[in-house]
């Protein structure tokens, strides 16, 4: 047991001083290349415009630079880089035992990140340079539905076809058997948990919150004895948190897509290797880890329809949520701590119940 905890906290504590030691490099980067929306604001999913979002954030977008989330997904990919070369070049029991990249655990949730952060990537350099002339720019949201769609359909065929995966887990040993229908479930998921991903607008608070998910799922992977996926998990958290160190206010940076994108599609992914491959149940308890995630995507659906439905009526001074709160006269660091509480508090009762059942 003592064996199996070093192995995910030694790989996350190199995770984190990885992303310390290359921040300072990305930092110059992005500031000398002026790495940043060059107008402030934005503009609702429905195309309307935001006047209290850009009253509140008119001085805190220009000039500080998007594609924070490079720390994060560099600092794990190089983690992954310097365990597998020691493996190599060491072949014996304890270097082979922290190398934890593995095709039956790891390979997945790890291309997934990568893949969504080039693509995420995109987005922001798009975002930087249209946001030249319009507040806007990138990807639209259409387009950024479409590809994470493509990844996750990717990955649905990869668990229903070569996984042999087509149910999910339910409580007590149990599973719903889905046959076919479990690539669109997949694909439904991954694009639901990714909605979310517009938690990203305050300081500090997307780090936060995916600090809290990421644990949960290692300790049920851990719990599982997927040591391998454990260990990802503990590398990502580590890596999270030293982004953390420069994003509390105020932000050297912001995460922005190339992390939100990758770290959302990451998780849903990681929910379903602890599932049924797992013999748990990690997507029917991803609701409660996931909740922030959750309640901000439900925030802007639900101002949606009500603007739609009733005639231009709002449920909220502004979505999602964390911006009501912050429009209500909550300070943004009382938003961030208080969803960084209730995020531990469910990520810690979501994780419970997956070890219980």
């Amino acid at each position: 047991m003592n064996a199996d905890l070093v192995k995910l906290f030694i790989p996350a504590t190199l995770a984190f001083f990885i992303g310390m030691v290359i921040t300072p490099i990305l930092t110059h980067f992005l500031y000398k290349n002026e790495m940043w929306k060059k107008k402030s604001g934005k503009v609702a999913p429905d195309g309307r415009a935001t006047p209290i979002f850009n009253e509140l954030h008119k001085d805190k977008e220009v000039g500080t630079p998007k594609m924070g989330g490079i720390v994060i997904w560099a600092s794990v990919l190089l983690t992954v880089l310097v365990f597998l070369i020691i493996a190599h070049f060491f072949p014996f029991k304890l270097p082979q035992k922290f190398n934890f990249l593995s095709r039956s655990q790891t390979w997945i949730p790890l291309s997934t990140l990568i893949i969504g952060a080039l693509v995420g990537l995109i987005d922001d350099y798009l975002d930087i340079r249209g946001s030249r002339d319009h507040i806007a720019g990138g990807l639209s949201l259409k387009k950024r539905l479409v590809l994470v769609g493509a990844i996750a359909f990717v990955c649905a065929m990869w668990f229903y076809f070569k996984l042999d995966v087509s149910a999910i887990g339910l409580p007590l040993g149990g599973s719903l058997q889905l046959g076919i229908f479990f690539i669109p479930f997949f694909v439904l998921v991954v694009i639901a948990v990714y909605s979310g991903g517009v938690i990203d607008g305050l300081d500090g608070l997307a780090g936060g919150v995916f600090v809290s998910m990421f644990a949960a799922y290692g300790g049920i992977a851990f719990y599982q004895q997927q040591l391998d996926l454990a260990a990802f998990c503990a590398v990502v958290v580590g890596s999270i948190l030293a982004f953390l160190w420069f994003n509390i206010p105020p932000a050297r940076f912001y995460m922005s897509e190339t992390g939100s994108l990758s770290l959302a599609i990451t998780l849903a992914v990681v929910a379903f290797m602890t599932d049924s491959l797992g013999g748990g149940y990690g997507v029917l308890v991803l609701p409660i880890i996931a909740f922030p995630l959750v309640v901000t995507s439900a925030s802007v659906i639900i101002q949606l329809l009500s603007k739609k439905l009733r005639k231009g009526k709002k449920v909220f001074k502004v979505a999602p949520l964390h911006h009501h709160f912050e429009a209500s006269g909550w300070s943004p660091a009382k938003v961030t701590m208080r969803y960084w509480i209730i995020g531990i508090i469910l990520a810690a009762l979501g994780m419970i119940l997956a070890m219980i059942g």
